[in-house]
């Protein structure tokens, strides 16, 4: 049996955690708690949100009551089977150029390694996806190689630019909009992770895998073009499922 705690989160919300740390194992459980609560279809369960090691469960009272929400998640923890990810697995790329990555020199400098080293190995990581956050289609993925593990910032920008790659401890994260930014950036990719449309879904979603494919400063300018345009559209090299 799973240890587990459930927290009430007000009167239509519940928290199934699972511990106190960021670990694929945790999340693992966490996704695989989604999936049985997705399958079983329940009828007043609104929506599942799934973070680093906890999934909160919106729920419509009037129609399923928060005992007998308790008794169905119980009965399905006790019995949970995590599986390998059948995330989808993607190749994104991104642009390392020191002129998009404002970053770059002084991580190499904090952590011993050349600019050309970081680069290496943060592209040599499978990236796993553990959750979306903070802004729509922001991807929080880990594990950062334990050489590049910085803190923070100490002094966060007020603005970086929508498509921009960063990282801070164990994370790395693609932002999907400009916003303030307290992350170490080290580059940018074209691709978005998410478009403002109505009905827009975000690129990644939690238990995919995620590569980074450096290219060239050309090479990000012309996707920029082509993706703009409608020429690229980005695709899995595994749909959802395939890895199981």
């Amino acid at each position: 049996m799973l240890d587990y705690r459930l927290l009430p989160a007000g009167d239509t919300a519940l928290v199934v955690e699972f511990g106190d740390r960021i670990d694929r194992r945790l999340n693992a459980r966490v996704l695989a708690l989604r999936a049985q609560l997705d399958e079983a279809r329940i009828e007043g369960i609104v929506e599942t949100v799934p973070t680093f090691r906890s999934l909160m469960v919106h729920y419509d009272p009037l129609v399923l009551p928060a005992d007998a929400l308790v008794r169905r998640i119980e009965a399905l923890a006790s019995s949970l089977r995590t599986v390998e990810p059948s995330g989808r697995a993607w190749r994104l790329p991104v642009c390392y150029d020191e002129r998009l990555a404002p970053d770059l020199v002084d991580v190499g400098a904090r952590t011993g390694l050349s600019p050309s080293q970081v680069v290496e190995r943060h592209s040599a990581t499978t990236y796993h996806v553990y959750m979306l956050g903070f802004l729509p289609g922001q991807a929080y993925m880990g594990d950062v190689a334990p050489e590049l593990s910085l803190g923070r910032r100490e002094t966060p920008r007020t603005k970086i630019p929508a498509g921009s790659l960063a990282m801070a401890t164990t994370m790395t994260c693609i932002f999907p909009l400009e916003t303030p930014c307290g992350w170490h950036l080290i580059g940018r990719s074209p691709v978005p992770l998410w478009e403002r449309r109505p009905g827009s879904q975000p690129l990644l979603a939690p238990g995919d895998r995620v590569t980074f494919a450096p290219i060239s400063f050309r090479e990000y300018e012309r996707l920029v073009v082509e993706i703009a345009s409608g020429q690229f559209k980005i695709a899995p090299t595994e749909p959802l499922g395939a890895a199981a």
